[in-house]
């Protein structure tokens, strides 16, 4: 049999996902996209923070709280919030010994599995307590004391359900990914 007439058994119609299928995913992972494009822009203040408090430190022996708090707030929103972003590009850590092998048939069902078992309840957890968290924090309009600058602590806070839930969405199109490699053998 030759390729053309293995190509001709399968219209092409048969490989395209559902529109619905396809616009959900297309409109999930475009916000994504967008989202750690924006978060990567934190980068900027986040390393003049580092810069100004390795200089004041080292050179004049003098370092600066509210830099050091400074710095370890943006990069602790950025860290939550790109999460999902990470999720998009595959880019969260993974034991690849066997799953490189798989076909990509089991790995969207290794995958969807693990989505489903482990990484949706988790997160589900994760957001119901971390909000209770960042409202109790609001309403107490909780600020750090470790300077006398006391930046609120809310809005920190605030980016564990944010970044939660942002990455909850970004598995649902995962998840929809993986359901599409399980039916025809193949990655959107």
């Amino acid at each position: 049999m030759s390729s053309e007439s293995v190509s001709m058994e399968v219209a092409p119609e048969e490989l395209l996902p559902p529109r619905p299928l396809a616009v959900t995913i297309k409109v999930i992972d475009t916000f994504g996209e967008w989202v750690g494009n924006t978060l990567a822009w934190l980068v900027i203040p986040l390393m003049a923070g580092l810069v100004i408090e390795v200089f004041s430190r080292y050179l004049f022996n003098s370092p600066m709280v509210w830099v050091y708090e400074m710095t370890f707030m943006i990069y602790g929103g950025m860290f939550m919030l790109g999460a999902s972003y990470t999720l998009l590009k595959k880019m969260h850590i993974r034991t690849d010994i066997f799953y490189e092998r798989f076909t990509v048939r089991w790995q969207g069902i290794v995958d969807g599995t693990l989505f489903v078992v482990i990484f949706f309840p988790g997160l589900i957890f994760l957001f119901d307590a971390s909000w209770g968290q960042a409202m109790h924090s609001f309403h107490l309009r909780e600020v750090s004391e470790a300077s006398p600058w006391a930046p609120p602590l809310w809005p920190m806070k605030m980016a564990i359900p944010i970044g939660t839930a942002l990455l909850l969405v970004q598995g649902f199109s995962e998840l929809l990914k993986c359901w599409w490699a399980i039916k025809r053998g193949t990655w959107l």
